[in-house]
């Protein structure tokens, strides 16, 4: 499945909905997080829509690898690649997946509390 009609970030990939693209080619997107929980907050998508980590194959394993070079580069060029980031997704409503397309969040650009449940 290439296009999901009422997918936001399919949307936004297609150039449908206006963000602040930060890299694109043939078949990632990045863009700026509308909601930064980061000093920087970059979100990197597939253009072909799968809906979470969850429905990933093995025939993504080159996708997935062009996705996690694509994050080093693009936190060098936000200069926060020796300082630190940190590269999360969600897959499924209890883990917070808001959006269902595959996406990542790359967060940098100062100090990252730990995670885990929430009000710890």
């Amino acid at each position: 499945m290439d296009f999901v009609e009422d997918c936001l970030f399919c949307k936004i990939a297609a150039g449908q909905l206006p963000s602040k693209i930060l890299y694109q080619d043939q078949d990632i997107v990045a863009f700026a997080d509308i909601h930064p929980q980061a000093q920087h907050h970059v979100l990197i998508i597939p253009r072909r829509h799968i809906s979470s980590m969850a429905d990933l194959t093995i025939e993504e394993g080159p996708l997935l690898t062009q996705i996690f070079v694509t994050a080093q580069q693009i936190a060098q060029d936000l200069n926060i690649d020796q300082t630190g980031y940190r590269m999360v997704t969600n897959a499924g409503p209890h883990s917070g997946q808001a959006v269902f397309h595959l996406h990542f969040h790359l967060l940098g650009g100062e100090q990252l509390g730990s995670f885990g449940r929430a009000g710890r």
